[in-house]
C-alpha cells in the first residue's frame, strides 16, 4: 500500500496513492487500524491496487488518483474522508518529515560509493546522523551550497519507523517499521573528505530528498515489498547512474535498523537511510536528479546553486 503526503494547496494531507491500471479500491474499503499500523487487506488487497511494474528507465509524472485520508497515519487509525484527488492535482510532498532525525548509514555496498567508506573501516557500518530540516520532497530544489564544490547524489532505500524502539533484534526490526520510502542522501563530497567530523557534508539544508510516497507492506497483499531484494536505481538528466539490488548490501536491511536502535532510542517518524551503491557523481546546476526503488516509486529533483 501506498500512501502520499501531498497538498492541493491546502494545508499537507494524507492518501492512497492508486496508480492507473491498477484495480480500484472503494474508499469505503479503508478500515481503521491502531495508531501506526496499516489498515487490513479488504476485498481486492490494496497492494494488488497499488502494485506497479518495475523501473526501466525515468519515470514520468504518475498518473493515477489519491484516496484522501484522515489524519496522519503514523500517528491515528487510516480512515477514508471519501475525497478522491487526481494526481495531477496534487503536489507530493516528502512522505515524512522526521519529527526527531534521520539515521545515515554508509559502507553498506560492497563497492561503496567514493568518500563513504573510510579506509580501514571496521566492520561496523559507519552512521551518521541529518536533522529533519535536510529534508525535501519531490521537484523540490537541491540547493548546493556555497561552501562546497563537489556535491553527489546517492540513491537509496529508506526506512520509517512507527514506534518507539531501543535494542531492538533484527527479528522484531518488522515490528517497529512503518514501511519504505525512496531516498536521495545528497553529500558535499569535497566537505566528507576533508573533515574528522561528516555534519557538513552530510547536514546540510535540501541534502535529505525523500518520496514519492510511503510503501506499507501488508501482509497477505498479492505484492509484498521485500527490502532485501528492490533495486535501487538512480537517473541524471535522464541517463542510468547508478543501479543495484539490495540484496547485494552487507548487512539485511534489519541488521541495520537493529544496530541504530543500539546506539540511538528511535522515535516514530524517524528515518533510516540504508547507504547507496556505486555510480555516485557530482551534481552541477541546471541538471535532474531522479532516485527509485522498483516496488516504491521513484522521484526527482532540480539542482539550483544561489
Amino acid at each position: 500500500m501506498k500512501i502520499a503526503r501531498f497538498s492541493t494547496g491546502d494545508e499537507p494531507r494524507y492518501g492512497i496513492v492508486e496508480l492507473s491500471g491498477a484495480s480500484s479500491t472503494h474508499p469505503s474499503a479503508v478500515q481503521a487500524a491502531s495508531p501506526g499500523s496499516m489498515p487490513p487487506a479488504t476485498g481486492t488487497a490494496v497492494a494488488a491496487a497499488v502494485a506497479e511494474p518495475p523501473l526501466p528507465g525515468p519515470a514520468g509524472p504518475p498518473q493515477g488518483h489519491i484516496l484522501v485520508l484522515k489524519g496522519d497515519p503514523l500517528f491515528t487509525p487510516p480512515q477514508a474522508t471519501g475525497e478522491v484527488v487526481d494526481l495531477a492535482e496534487a503536489r507530493l510532498l516528502s512522505p515524512v518529515i522526521p519529527r526527531s532525525k534521520v539515521v545515515g548509514f554508509a559502507g553498506t555496498y560492497p563497492d561503496p560509493a567514493g568518500g563513504d567508506r573510510r579506509e580501514g573501516a571496521p566492520d561496523e557500518p559507519v552512521v551518521f546522523l541529518k536533522p529533519n530540516t535536510a529534508v525535501i520532497g519531490p521537484d523540490a530544489p537541491i540547493v548546493l551550497p556555497r561552501w562546497s564544490t563537489e556535491v553527489h547524489y546517492e540513491a537509496e532505500l529508506a526506512v520509517v519507523i512507527k514506534s518507539l524502539a531501543k535494542d531492538v533484534t533484527p527479528e522484531r526490526v518488522d515490528d517497529v517499521v512503518l514501511g519504505y520510502t525512496v531516498a536521495n542522501d545528497v553529500s558535499a563530497r569535497d566537505r566528507q573528505r576533508a573533515e574528522p567530523q561528516w555534519v557538513r557534508g552530510k547536514a546540510f539544508d535540501t541534502s535529505c530528498p525523500l518520496g514519492p510516497w510511503l510503501e506499507i507492506p501488508e501482509p497477505g497483499g498479492a505484492v509484498a515489498f521485500n527490502p532485501d531484494d528492490a533495486v535501487v536505481r538512480a537517473y541524471l538528466d535522464g541517463h542510468l547512474v547508478q543501479e543495484a539490488s539490495t540484496r547485494e548490501m552487507t548487512r539485511p536491511v534489519a541488521e541495520l535498523v537493529a544496530y541504530a536502535s543500539t546506539i540511538f532510542t528511535l522515535l516514530p517518524g524517524d528515518v533510516i537511510l540504508t547507504g547507496t551503491p556505486a555510480g555516485v557523481g557530482e551534481l552541477r546546476p541546471g541538471q535532474r536528479i531522479e532516485v527509485g526503488v522498483e516496488g516504491i516509486g521513484a522521484f526527482s529533483n532540480p539542482v539550483v546553486r544561489r
